[in-house]
């Protein structure tokens, strides 16, 4: 009985510190309907020595959608909606577009995203088992292992480090590949050009 009891604390103190941590990070991370910024992502590839590294902008309205603009080394779109993703290489190159409706696991992929560049704690804790911890006056780290059986399947485990916002993700997948992407310059003005709300609205 009494390592009943005690194993039910323990499970009570580790939902308490869990539930303490998602609660820290949402208030550190900055009330955001509209981020814009840069970005450096350095894939690693398994079986290669040297990371593909691209670069370019990206916008992320929290009620419309994502646009991922990759400048470096050539020039691609990528616009996620919630129902959609789109995606062009260059002017009048390839593109293609799929919905969600038709693709369960696009809308399980474009909502894993939306959470990943906003900090949406609260969503991921859903889909993933949190762990981490408070850094210093503003910042935090948190480890995130899959507990969905489909993104289980696609990545062992995600990282993500901040303060007011989310400054750096890395993604580990099951087939040994990984992804860095840091951020830098991120704002929340100006507001979405005519440009911008025309391919989120597609």
């Amino acid at each position: 009985m009494k390592r009943l009891v005690l194993l039910v604390g323990m499970l009570l103190g580790m939902t308490a510190g869990a539930s303490d941590l998602v609660a820290g990070v949402r208030a550190r991370l900055e009330d955001a309907p509209l981020l814009r910024g840069e970005f450096e992502q350095k894939k690693t590839v398994a079986g290669f020595k040297k990371p593909l590294v691209s670069r370019g902008g990206f916008v992320l309205s929290r009620e419309k959608g994502v646009l991922w603009d990759t400048r470096v080394p050539f020039a691609s779109t990528l616009t996620l909606t919630r129902t959609s993703l789109s995606a062009e290489q260059g002017a009048g190159g390839a593109a293609y577009h799929l919905d969600a409706s038709r693709e369960p696991a696009l809308a399980a992929m474009n909502a894993l995203l939306f959470a990943l560049l906003s900090g949406d704690v609260a969503t991921l804790s859903t889909r993933f088992r949190v762990e981490g911890e408070l850094v210093g006056a503003d910042g935090w780290k948190l480890a995130l292992t899959p507990t969905d059986a489909g993104l289980a399947r696609v990545f062992r485990s995600i990282r993500l480090e901040g303060d007011r916002f989310v400054r750096s993700v890395r993604l580990e997948e099951t087939r040994g590949d990984s992804s860095v992407i840091q951020f830098d310059k991120l704002a929340k003005a100006p507001p979405l050009s005519d440009t911008e709300a025309k391919r989120l609205a597609k």
